[in-house]
C-alpha cells in the first residue's frame, strides 16, 4: 500500500458538547480533533491500539504546540492532515493541520511523541520494524513543504512596541 503524503483522516464533525459559551469549540477540542485524526496514521507505522495491547508499548505526547487560525462551530466537518516531520530512536515529531471541508485551515499542531514501554513506563527505542516504517513514511513526506508553524516558540520578542 502506498504511504499517504500527507495522511488525511476520516471526516470528523464538531459535536455539541465541544461548543463553549463563545459559540465556537473550546480550545481543548482542537487537540481532541488532532489526536483522533492523527491517530489514523498509526496503522501505517505499526503503532496504535493493537500494538499497545500486544507489545505493551505505545506513544505518549511529550509536547504539543497548537496554533489557532480560525473558529470551528457546531456542525463543521473537518479532516486532519498529518505528516511525519522527523524521528530518532525513541521520538517522533508529527505535524497536524485541521482542514475544514470547505478547504480552509482551522488550526495546526506540532507534536513530539515518545515511544513508551508501558511496564515502566519508560522511554525506549522503537523496534527495527517500526523504525523502518518511520523511515519510509519520512521519505514519503519529504517532498511536502515544511510548514511555516513548525519549530515555532512562544515569545513576545517580535511584538512591536
Amino acid at each position: 500500500m502506498p504511504l499517504p503524503a500527507p495522511h488525511i483522516s476520516s471526516l470528523i464533525e464538531v459535536r455539541p458538547e465541544w461548543v463553549d459559551y463563545n459559540g465556537h469549540i473550546n480550545m481543548a477540542y482542537y487537540a481532541v480533533i488532532m489526536d483522533q485524526g492523527g491517530d489514523e496514521i498509526y496503522p501505517h507505522i505499526g503503532l496504535g491500539e493493537t500494538y499497545a495491547k500486544t507489545a505493551r508499548h505505545t506513544t505518549y505526547t511529550a509536547e504539543v504546540h497548537i496554533c489557532y487560525k480560525r473558529e470551528l462551530k457546531l456542525g463543521d466537518r473537518v479532516r486532519v492532515h498529518t505528516r511525519l516531520l522527523d524521528f530518532d530512536a525513541k521520538r517522533m515529531v508529527l505535524f497536524h493541520e485541521i482542514h475544514h471541508e470547505n478547504g480552509w485551515i482551522a488550526a495546526t499542531a506540532e507534536e513530539l511523541l515518545l515511544h513508551i514501554d508501558m511496564s515502566g513506563p519508560r522511554v525506549v527505542p522503537f523496534p527495527p520494524e517500526i523504525s523502518a516504517k518511520l523511515s519510509a513514511l519520512k521519505e514519503a513526506h519529504s517532498h511536502l513543504p515544511c510548514p511555516a508553524q513548525a519549530g515555532r516558540s512562544i515569545s513576545l520578542k517580535n511584538k512591536a512596541a
